[in-house]
């Protein structure tokens, strides 16, 4: 193993918060830049914090029929997925992965996704609201009153060579009705809402604490 393998391979895991809003194709470019780093072993494993400017993505499941107005800039994403939503007030947080080595019995991408849904439910418990996973419904959901159902973080993601790539995006405090110009992750009949628009007063600084402290319980520090 080279010297830079082996001081990547001992360096604990690394979290990065943006002050500044990142455009999207620069994130991809750096996300696919740091996968193969990781998968040499020449850089540790990623946690990125960040937001974006308004913009529509839309993921490998996308139907053209679910863009309803492109108020944003759209985006081809080769996340699974559909179209969703990223605007300033998500925190959009990359989990750049190395799943071999997290898995000894073997990487699993369906058990992959659902630490990522346990990462956020933690995540919103620590500011008292209840994140709910739903059958044939991708993302976290809370019940709000009346029997209503609406999504609070998206989750998509993508897998070279075992490394992970994209995430999950928590809502903050967005505009929500930036969401009006598609159908969010192919699912209609449902709304979407964010801590604000629950009545918390949660910063983006508050979601990063709570963002790491859950993810330390679900997928360890390093």
């Amino acid at each position: 193993m080279s010297l830079a393998a082996e001081k990547a391979a001992e360096s604990p895991l690394e979290w990065r918060v943006e002050t500044a809003p990142v455009a999207y194709p620069d994130a991809v470019a750096a996300m696919e830049r740091r996968v193969a780093e990781i998968h040499a072993g020449v850089a540790p494993e990623l946690v990125w914090l960040l937001e974006h400017p308004p913009l529509y993505t839309a993921g490998t499941s996308a139907r053209p029929e679910d863009l309803i107005e492109a108020r944003f800039p759209v985006f081809n994403s080769g996340r699974g997925g559909q179209y969703t939503y990223h605007g300033p007030g998500q925190r959009v947080a990359y989990a750049l992965l190395d799943l071999k080595r997290r898995s000894p019995n073997g990487p699993d991408l369906r058990t992959y996704v659902h630490d990522l849904e346990e990462w956020i439910i933690r995540a919103l418990l620590r500011f008292n609201v209840k994140g709910e996973r739903r059958d044939g419904r991708v993302g976290i959901w809370v019940r709000r009153d009346g029997g209503r159902e609406d999504k609070i973080a998206a989750i998509g993601v993508r897998i070279r060579r075992w490394v992970s790539y994209h995430g999950v995006a928590l809502n903050i405090e967005p505009e929500l009705s930036h969401y009006d110009g598609i159908v969010p992750c192919g699912i209609s009949g449902h709304g979407v809402t964010s801590l604000a628009d629950l009545g918390l007063p949660v910063t983006l600084a508050d979601a990063d604490v709570a963002l790491r402290a859950a993810f330390e319980e679900v997928f360890g520090g390093n």
